[in-house]
């Protein structure tokens, strides 16, 4: 019975309750009226006169829309779009694989991220808003490759450091075909562009403006500026407390694809392409455990004074940025020995290196392609997050799987937060990086570790049915180092218990790598993402039936993620 009903009961009731007690019969009840208005007074049938029907305004009700459906009826909530729908239920698999790995189940971990991945790749091609569904998985498989590469049977040596490729290699020694329609555009363009940097419709720039516009040198655009969003807010802050013009970012396209561990083949490092003494000039140091080249905020704040210095130095930005390139004597040579102090005329005259005749150009194309996004169908760029965290001063040498462990994290998310690390442990003194927000918790945990302890311990925190003896074995320690290291617990841990595990991580010599196209983390120099064939989970492949419904992204053809 409902609650309206049980009051309708009570009420009808209540006459009934109320006879009984005073023991009156139900055919001698008397209803009062009193309530009730009084009756009209009587009138006799001559008295009533009869009228004829009030007349209606025939247009009264048109103006109000008819009450269809009752006020008390709700209706269901309309069906969210399948993306939408598919992208929740991804998230949730995923959710799920991550706390499986946090308590160390790899198998299960595995299987609810390749199932996050099917969700998403068996999306119908014909989907309205599909390229939401396949920005969300680029991002998914990013976010499975950091858990992949902490455990999951394929990922590298932690202390192994993974040079990129420079996007641009090879291509400012190319020479490339100019479009005659496009030069009266850009003029337009640059005429209605606003800039601190000065731009010119030259020749060199509009063929870079046409290569940049092919397919091959399109990728290589929008993959850096996609990856741009990461570092914009802190360049340009820096630009700004310099004093310079806001477009030098794009200087950072040409240099490295803003990726902070880009390595050239003279051996430049880092965002902005640091060699070793021009970096050990503006601060940049290198020890056995650090570089800071690959800092993107130190190697900014060091790019932005080397060119404050060579525009003080020239008078004019094209010969500056020329200068960054080649390096000032170069430049000053070629001034000294023709008498002109001018890019395009030096250029004209090639006495400048080839690449460094094309560097300037191609930055200017990118600035003009950049700022008239529009007009290249570059707007609708999906920009990364820029990155964002908190810095902890550690005061003792930490191993960064102990961090890691205590603010629950893979390990790879705290080695892209601090890309000038060369090992898988910070040196004491070192500002480390972490999640915005995890310092607090951090700090905590750290100083329950003692500090002689740090570079090689781990934390756990205990799940439902784990054991001492497993726990150990997870860690190739012993149950009773274990125990000696956590004098909270006595002889068996319980759950929610954090326990500290003793010596489990040895350093290794650091060692580089620098990727190519066969490399296991592949960065192609025209590709946006990492492929997916390097993004490997276990050993079998995750491809479905060729006949099964395929999300085909630019970064998924031909490829796939092993399960």
């Amino acid at each position: 019975m409902t609650q309206s009903h049980r009051y309708t009961g009570a009420i009808l009731s209540l006459p009934l309750f109320f006879l009984a007690a005073s023991g009156c019969a139900p055919s001698r009840v008397q209803f009062r009226t009193s309530f009730l208005p009084p009756a009209p007074p009587a009138v006799d049938d001559a008295e009533i006169v009869v009228t004829s029907e009030p007349r209606l305004d025939p247009g009264l009700y048109l103006r109000e829309a008819p009450d269809i459906i009752p006020a008390s009826v709700t209706l269901a909530p309309p069906r969210p779009p399948e993306s939408e729908i598919r992208i929740r239920e991804a998230e949730e698999r995923f959710e799920a694989g991550k706390k499986a790995y946090q308590q160390g189940d790899m198998a299960l971990a595995r299987r609810e991220f390749n199932r996050a991945v099917d969700i998403l790749l068996s999306a119908p091609d014909n989907l309205p808003d599909r390229g939401r569904l396949e920005r969300r998985l680029d991002r998914m498989v990013d976010a499975i490759f950091r858990y992949d590469v902490n455990g999951m049977g394929s990922g590298e040596d932690a202390d192994k450091v993974v040079f990129d490729k420079s996007p641009l290699d090879g291509i400012l020694e190319m020479t490339f075909p100019t479009d005659p329609a496009l030069k009266p555009k850009v003029k337009e363009e640059i005429a209605a562009t606003a800039s601190q940097l000065p731009l010119e419709e030259s020749d060199s720039v509009i063929s870079y403006i046409h290569f940049f516009s092919t397919e091959r040198g399109r990728k290589i655009l929008v993959a850096g500026l996609r990856r741009a969003g990461r570092y914009r807010p802190l360049i340009q802050r820096i630009l700004a407390e310099e004093g310079l013009p806001q477009e030098l970012i794009y200087l950072a396209q040409i240099e490295s694809g803003f990726l902070p561990r880009a390595v050239s083949y003279k051996s430049a490092v880092g965002m902005w392409q640091f060699v070793q003494w021009r970096g050990r000039e503006y601060g940049l140091m290198q020890t056995s455990a650090t570089d800071d080249r690959l800092d993107p905020e130190k190697a900014t704040r060091a790019a932005a004074r080397h060119l404050k210095d060579l525009y003080n130095q020239f008078g004019d930005w094209y010969l500056a940025m020329a200068a960054y390139n080649c390096g000032p004597g170069c430049v000053d040579r070629a001034v000294q020995r023709t008498g002109y102090a001018d890019f395009w005329k030096l250029r004209e005259l090639h006495v400048l290196p080839k690449d460094t005749e094309n560097y300037v150009p191609a930055i200017l194309a990118v600035t003009i392609m950049a700022k008239n996004a529009k007009d290249y169908g570059l707007d609708g760029i999906d920009e990364e997050a820029p990155v964002e965290y908190d810095t902890v001063a550690l005061d003792a040498p930490t191993n960064l799987a102990l961090v890691a462990d205590a603010i629950e994290r893979p390990v790879s998310e705290i080695r892209e937060l601090n890309p000038a690390l060369l090992r898988g442990s910070a040196p004491a003194g070192y500002q480390l990086r972490v999640p915005k927000g995890t310092a607090a918790a951090l700090m905590a945990a750290l100083e329950q570790v003692p500090a002689s302890r740090r570079a090689s311990a781990r934390m756990h925190r205990v799940e439902r049915g784990e054991t001492l003896a497993a726990i150990a074995r997870r860690y190739g320690s012993a149950p009773a180092a274990i125990l000696a290291a956590n004098s909270n617990v006595i002889d068996a841990p319980e759950v929610g218990d954090v326990l500290i595990i003793p010596a489990v991580y040895h350093e290794k010599s650091p060692s580089a790598k620098r990727t190519t196209k066969t490399g296991a983390k592949l960065r192609n120099a025209t590709a946006s993402r990492r492929s997916v064939d390097s993004r490997r989970i276990s050993g079998q492949s995750l491809h479905r039936r060729a006949t099964a419904p395929r999300l085909r992204t630019a970064a998924l053809k031909n490829t796939a993620i092993a399960r």
